[in-house]
């Protein structure tokens, strides 16, 4: 099985934000990534986080645990709310889902290989998990100050 560890951070929300991932493939192998964008929300670097892990994979058909502590993303797919999203024509309540563009490219992935969420809770003590928030916190930071800087 294959591990992925995720975390989103964001300075301000909306604001600057990073994301941190781990990849521990089956052959022992670790991968670290780290990315961000000038202008985001929380959810939406957590959700980007899991989308550019899951392109990191290139076979399909892969087992895939992907560890969080986005309740927005594990509670969207495991309580199967962005299905009825994508049924109902990204609305909810007759106002537009909120980062559909996103949601729309992970299902995209999900459909890839067999891939479970869990959520775990957040500044915990998780090592994987303190990693990836300090990697998110410091791009995040990174991006700030150069968005400031120019």
């Amino acid at each position: 099985m294959i591990l992925i560890y995720t975390d989103g951070s964001c300075l301000g929300n909306p604001g600057p934000g990073g994301y941190g991932i781990i990849i521990k493939y089956e052959n022992g192998n670790t991968q670290k990534l780290s990315g961000g964008s000038k202008y985001t929300t929380n959810n939406r670097i957590e959700l980007i986080a899991v989308i550019r892990a899951l392109q990191q994979i290139k076979e399909t058909g892969q087992n895939i645990c992907i560890i969080t502590d986005s309740k927005y993303v594990v509670d969207s797919v495991t309580k199967g709310w962005v299905y009825k999203w994508e049924h109902s024509h990204w609305l909810k309540k007759g106002q537009p889902v909120l980062n559909s563009d996103l949601w729309k490219i992970l299902i995209e992935l999900l459909q890839l290989n067999d891939i479970k969420f869990r959520w775990i809770k957040g500044h915990a003590g998780h090592e994987e998990n303190e990693q990836c928030d300090s990697m998110a916190r410091t791009k995040a930071r990174y991006i700030q100050c150069n968005r400031c800087c120019q």
